[in-house]
């Protein structure tokens, strides 16, 4: 008996003559109606896996008793009365170009939970790996989607745990990066072919793919082809051509660059967040997790992970060097108006520091047993850095009280954190929805917000 192929059967079948050609799927227009930004403006999303402690960072407590303060003293920086805590020397210096907010405030006390509520404005309460709902970038990079761009419009250097498109589909995943980029033998994969048979070899299964697209017309000539088509020549453009290829390309920096973000694997994935935006990539993710983080691979500097002062004592001399070159270097260039940086985790961490035995010995960690200090999950007061985007610098918005515990001056939810970032990028996040599994439209500000007028342009 003959075996009867519907459309989406043969369209499968032919697009899986491609191997490993997987980019078509990833950049499938799913975007049908969605309303253009008006101007092309970007976003770097700085990331900080596990939740990096406000107290040593962007909100220091020097007159907090010893039971909160910690062991790091509080430096000046360029701007007259913004502080910082004294492990971010570089930051300090370069205070004039960034702000800072110091009072947003959620109830997601996991790593899941505040990752999602912080990112997708839902007050997610459930462990979950996955959000029920997309999240800000995933929704950015949907309804700003160019079929006709040569380059990806959405890369996660890496992407961000917990995150995701939910039902908008696989199409709005970011194109990830992952690996060391300072690694001598590292590569980009999906966007160059090594050898002239190897492209030889994709077009003629591109031709073939072709033949079952013409046959899946005159089977079904309901079928909407040039979607596919378009998206296979975008995913061609990256492996065949130059633009992806030069753009990840860090040997192209000069020495001086490379060494002034640092030459070490945050260091290089953040000046890699640099040459994409400056190539015309529109939102980029850089995660700061991995072995400089210390022992278990994050901010999570709960005692039986870290010793919390000597994990970020650590971990701070690559972040506060690569963060500052970004923000230095962004402004430089002329790229402050078109592009946003922010830096930011889940949440802060507890001000109270907690002692507790290690789990295990390493960077940041003593031996198994060891009693040592920590400090647990914090969402009553997280601090973000913003910098370029055509705010201005130099300024702080919001306080918490004198231990860093309760935020006591202007209080930011999610949503408007997310209007804020939506703003930017030229979305009017107040009337824009997106529809669900069930066809029912989600407001992307699900319980509204308003974007923070000293972190806007105008």
């Amino acid at each position: 008996m003959p075996v009867v192929l519907n459309r989406r059967q043969m369209l499968r079948q032919g697009l899986s003559v491609l191997g490993g050609l997987s980019l078509p799927g990833l950049l499938r227009l799913r975007a049908t109606g969605a309303e253009p930004a008006p101007r092309r403006t970007a976003l770097i999303l700085v990331w900080l896996p596990g939740g990096a402690s406000h107290l040593e960072t962007y909100d220091p407590k020097p007159g907090a008793t010893n039971e909160y303060r910690g062991p790091f003293a509080t430096i000046p920086t360029a701007v007259p009365g913004i502080q910082l805590g004294e492990l971010l020397p570089h930051h300090a210096r370069v205070a004039q170009r960034f702000s800072l907010l110091r009072s947003l405030v959620h109830t997601g006390f996991c790593h899941q939970q505040g990752t999602q509520q912080l990112l997708t404005g839902h007050p997610v309460r459930e462990l979950k790996q996955k959000p029920d709902d997309p999240d800000l970038l995933s929704i950015a990079h949907y309804l700003r989607h160019d079929a006709a761009r040569e380059l990806p419009n959405y890369v996660g250097i890496p992407a961000i745990n917990y995150g995701g498109p939910a039902y908008l589909g696989g199409a709005y995943e970011p194109f990830t990066i992952s690996g060391d980029p300072n690694a001598p033998q590292f590569q980009v994969p999906n966007i160059t072919l090594s050898s002239d048979a190897e492209q030889a070899r994709i077009l003629s299964r591109v031709a073939l793919s072709r033949q079952f697209d013409r046959f899946s017309r005159a089977v079904d000539q309901r079928a909407t082809m040039g979607a596919v088509d378009a998206f296979d020549v975008q995913a061609l453009s990256l492996l065949t051509g130059t633009r992806a290829r030069e753009a990840f390309d860090l040997s192209r920096e000069d020495a001086g660059t490379r060494e002034r973000y640092g030459r070490n694997s945050w260091g290089q994935q953040l000046l890699m967040a640099r040459r994409l935006v400056e190539a015309g990539i529109d939102l980029v993710t850089v995660q700061l997790g991995g072995p400089l983080c210390g022992r278990v691979g994050n901010w999570d500097d709960h005692a039986v992970n870290h010793h919390v002062f000597d994990a970020l004592k650590y971990r701070c001399q690559f972040f506060d060097q690569g963060v500052a070159a970004l923000i230095e270097d962004v402004f430089a260039r002329g790229l402050d108006q078109r592009t946003l940086i922010v830096v930011t985790g889940e949440f802060g961490r507890t001000p109270k520091i907690n002692y507790q035995p290690s789990t295990g010995g390493g960077i940041g960690s003593g031996a198994t047993g060891t009693v040592q200090p920590g400090r647990d999950h914090w969402p009553s007061a997280t601090s973000l850095l913003f910098a370029g985007g055509g705010i201005p610098g130099g300024q702080v918005i919001g306080a918490t009280d004198p231990r860093g515990e309760q935020v006591v001056d202007r209080r930011v939810t999610t949503g408007d954190f997310l209007a804020t970032l939506y703003r930017h990028l030229g979305i009017d996040a107040e009337r824009i929805s997106v529809t669900n599994f069930a066809g029912r439209p989600v407001p992307i500000l699900p319980y509204g917000g308003r974007a923070i007028p000293e972190l806007t342009s105008g």
